[in-house]
């Protein structure tokens, strides 16, 4: 396995690469302190990428879509020193798998990352209990959506609210299929789960996604959690 870490504090890349390295004996890892060493860093074969926001050379996060356009197939992590929902979504929406604050554990951070080599997407919880009311990583508003969205926003009062839009507008199986994809599940473990394939999965996942309005699977992620969120309430 070969990782890249770009962080411009020395302390932080040799915290990160030692909690890691507890993913398997033997891994290979690239380090970059600056945009341009990541530039210069980064290939094809990398298994992942782990990149903080703020380091010598970044402008915004310029530095994260130059990796997206390079490198597509890379799997790609902020890890940053930022809470702010707003900077999230946006990474996540930037086609990121995952966005670790730095103040998060190091036994959290590598369970996102076994999720996110895994093929899910890793949303931290902060980011879910911040999402304004009606707005879901751009989700638009439509007749049903508001009083769903608010209840997995704010946890208050709207888990039947929730409960109800999703049986009137999704399967049993769908329900079945988006309470994994909220847990942050590939495909093909939602197939396995459920004793359905991969193809079948897709088809549920493209329903779930016309149902809640959102484009990808990253904004059906956030939504789902936010969902499950409500239902728990």
């Amino acid at each position: 396995m070969k990782i890249l870490i770009a962080d411009d504090h020395r302390l932080v890349i040799e915290a990160v690469k030692a909690k890691l390295s507890e993913l398997e004996p033997g891994i290979e890892f690239v380090l970059a302190m600056s945009v341009d060493e990541l530039l210069a860093g980064a290939t094809d074969d990398l298994d992942l990428a782990l990149i903080d926001l703020n380091m010598p050379g970044a402008d915004g996060q310029a530095h994260i879509d130059e990796i997206r356009q390079r490198h597509p197939a890379v799997p790609v992590i902020v890890l940053s020193g930022y809470e702010d929902p707003a900077i999230m979504r946006s990474a996540l929406e930037r086609g990121v798998l995952g966005f670790i604050p730095k103040a998060y554990s190091p036994d959290v951070m590598l369970s996102a990352v076994r999720l996110v080599l895994a093929g899910g997407v890793y949303v931290p919880p902060m980011m879910l209990t911040a999402v304004p009311p009606g707005i879901v990583a751009g989700m638009a508003q439509q007749p049903g959506t508001e009083s769903l969205v608010r209840g997995g926003a704010a946890g208050g009062s709207g888990g039947g609210q929730t409960l109800e839009h999703l049986r009137s507008v999704l399967t049993e199986r769908q329900v079945e299929v988006l309470q994994l994809l909220s847990q942050g599940k590939p495909n093909k473990l939602i197939g396995r789960s459920l004793g359905i394939s991969e193809g079948t999965v897709k088809i549920h996942l493209a329903a779930i996604f016309r149902a809640l309005n959102v484009r990808n699977r990253t904004e059906a992620v956030v939504a789902a959690q936010a969902l499950t969120e409500a239902q728990q309430a």
